[in-house]
């Protein structure tokens, strides 16, 4: 069960906001936002600082997908897991402008998480391997570390650019429902993705 504020009548506790992201989801987010931050544009490339970055990224992520696993129900990979069925009904709903509010990640939304995770990954994966002998100076494995860089840059513009328009168009402000772990109740017009049956 959800937890909800302890305080105000029993009205006011209907209304009151739900905890939908616990503080590993939250810390995993931020330390992911603080390490692409930090790898893109702070720390030169190839350095010590930004091997260490890698590795916290890798290590955040690695504990995220147990988390996705055992951790709370809107961390868990089964409650946003995109199936195709879910992101097609998806997609129809939000170019007909009927696309519900969800309390968890939409299909498209966690479309972008696993992508995103996907490419942390591989960007771990590439630039470890770029520092073992059998691998140094190759120039496909810098492309490719290059590549995947440059994609995790779009794909957090977009990201970025997605969570301000989801905030206006559903009236409520997905960035600090990230720092703060909490977003209002979904109301009759609301459904989450787990409870439509798709």
């Amino acid at each position: 069960m959800a937890d909800t504020h302890p305080i105000g009548t029993a009205a006011e506790q209907s209304a009151a906001p739900v905890r939908v992201w616990d503080p590993l989801v939250r810390l995993f987010h931020w330390t992911i936002v603080t390490g692409v931050v930090l790898n893109l544009w702070v720390l030169e490339h190839g350095k010590y600082w930004h091997k260490v970055t890698g590795y916290v990224v890798v290590g955040a992520l690695a504990i995220r997908l147990v988390w996705g696993i055992v951790g709370t129900r809107h961390a868990r990979f089964s409650d946003f897991f995109p199936t195709p069925r879910r992101v097609v009904n998806h997609v129809r709903q939000l170019l007909a402008g009927t696309d519900p509010r969800t309390l968890g990640h939409s299909p498209l939304g966690a479309v972008m998480m696993l992508s995103l995770m996907a490419l942390l990954a591989g960007l771990g994966v590439t630039g470890w391997m770029m520092g073992l002998d059998a691998f140094w100076g190759e120039k496909w494995l810098e492309t490719l570390h290059d590549v995947m860089a440059n994609a995790v840059l779009g794909l957090a513009i977009l990201h970025i650019a997605a969570a301000m328009i989801e905030s206006v168009r559903h009236r409520e402000n997905l960035p600090l429902a990230m720092i703060t772990g909490w977003k209002r109740p979904l109301d009759g017009s609301d459904a989450h993705i787990a409870d439509r049956g798709q």
